[in-house]
């Protein structure tokens, strides 16, 4: 069975999106390679529709090993919006995205993959689907943008494990309680 791995970067003061605004330098050659590693352990990518909007212009023109390798593998985009997807490999899956990742981890060998920590990262959290959550965080106070929290949501968490990169950024993976 499948495990589904959310990796997500998150500044100092908890703000997830728009990573490519904040995150500068702190995403080196050494995070290039392990994000690299984990890739290579995936079957599947797993996006919702404004991330894909987001990731497809961006990544769909393949240029080293990491994005040869996103380019490569099958994607799914959870979305009732999204008619058509022209980013090779992709499929789209309209309605509940939980039935449809579950059905998912029973396929394959290799881990489901999120990059993010957008709503579709959070439903499937909420549905006890994520196998292991990873915030990559950064020593970077953003200032402003969308962060973790979501008010009224309450989601126990177990550390599994805490790392260092030589840049300050470490990484807290988590399971569910």
């Amino acid at each position: 069975m499948r495990n589904l791995i959310v990796s997500s970067l998150v500044s100092l003061d908890g703000v997830h999106a728009d990573p490519q605004s904040w995150v500068g330098d702190y995403f080196d050659q050494q995070a290039v390679e392990e994000s690299l590693a984990v890739l290579l352990d995936s079957d599947a990518l797993l996006m919702g529709r404004n991330t894909y909007t987001y990731f497809a212009p961006a990544w769909s023109s393949p240029s080293g090993p990491y994005l040869e390798r996103i380019n490569d593998m099958p994607k799914y985009v959870f979305s009732s919006t999204l008619t058509a997807a022209n980013w090779n490999n992709t499929t789209i899956i309209p309605g509940d995205p939980a039935p449809a990742v579950r059905e998912l981890k029973e396929q394959g060998d290799g881990h489901l993959m999120i990059y993010g920590y957008g709503r579709l990262a959070q439903t499937l959290l909420e549905h006890g689907l994520v196998d292991q959550l990873n915030f990559v965080i950064n020593p970077v106070m953003a200032g402003s943008g969308t962060t973790l929290s979501r008010p009224g949501k309450r989601t126990n968490l177990r550390l599994v494990s805490a790392t260092e990169r030589r840049n300050g950024v470490i990484t807290l993976s988590y399971t569910n309680a």
